[in-house]
């Protein structure tokens, strides 16, 4: 079975989708239109990779989700790898939530420190869940008295699992994105196969304005000073660990074993397998 996808609209608005893949890629969600959203997993397991974090998304782990670029990744050695990933997703727009609420939220002050957080999926959240399923199973139930009952419902039971003092404070939060640290982004996806363009999304930047900010903070090229920040990693896990060189190129981020060694012997000047055997034939002291 290859890629599905069954959605409900509400006033021309996807609110809810599911999508059903064998096998993906790193995918970006990038935001179009200010959306928040929230997913559950009916079936495998996704990660998701956020400017400052890295966490898992199964059947008992949901994710809620500012407006904001994030990633979605295969978890290495899943059995999701094999079984494919089913997911559904829940999508909060404020045009459609002033209407819902008629009330302008947006005049609220509630904050909270995260963009993008895991939710546990408890019986009030899992029975939710079963409710969508059934409603994009059967679209011809789906009228629009019915979506707008259970996109209130969502934000209530939403609202109390994250503990927002009411459900107009958790809208008011959702659709405030907090500002994102340059820096965090940096070091919290250092050691990673993340392309310069795919930094940059996380940054919420264009790949020119990434470099040139990049350029102000680090005093170096992006790709010059990540390169460097690599291969002294390797260096310490080859004199530190009995590791394979294959499973430290992966460790620092690189997804190709020959692009690993070349940069190795560029900044060394010596293989990385030479470089371990000379550590471990210097003279004891």
């Amino acid at each position: 079975m290859g890629y599905q996808e069954q959605h409900i609209t509400y006033k021309g608005q996807p609110v809810f989708i599911k999508l059903s893949m064998p096998s993906f890629d790193r995918t970006l969600k990038q935001y179009v239109e200010n959306e928040a959203c929230f997913m559950f997993v009916n079936k495998g397991e996704v990660a998701v990779r956020t400017p400052e974090d890295y966490f898992k998304v199964n059947r008992h782990q949901g994710m809620l989700a500012k407006c904001l670029n994030y990633f979605f990744e295969p978890v290495k050695d899943s059995k999701s790898c094999d079984e494919g990933i089913e997911s559904v997703g829940i999508f909060l727009y404020p045009s459609i939530v002033k209407d819902l609420f008629e009330f302008d939220f947006t005049k609220l002050n509630h904050k909270v420190d995260y963009n993008v957080k895991q939710v546990e999926v408890d019986k009030l959240l899992d029975n939710y869940r079963e409710s969508i399923n059934l409603l994009l199973d059967n679209p011809s139930l789906a009228d629009e008295s019915l979506i707008k009952a259970k996109l209130k419902e969502f934000i209530l039971l939403v609202s109390k699992s994250t503990a927002a003092p009411s459900e107009l404070d958790f809208l008011s939060a959702i659709f405030k994105p907090n500002e994102v640290n340059f820096k965090k982004v940096i070091q919290k996806h250092l050691y990673t196969n993340l392309s310069i363009d795919e930094l940059a999304s996380l940054a919420q930047m264009s790949t020119s304005s990434f470099k040139r900010k990049f350029k102000e903070v680090f005093d170096e090229s992006p790709k010059k000073y990540i390169n460097t920040k690599k291969i002294e990693k390797a260096v310490d896990l080859l004199q530190s660990t009995n590791d394979r060189v294959s499973d430290i190129a992966y460790d620092v981020g690189y997804d190709s074993l020959a692009t690993f060694n070349r940069n190795f012997m560029d900044f060394v000047g010596k293989s990385p397998s030479d470089f371990r055997l000379n550590q471990n034939e210097k003279p004891l002291s």
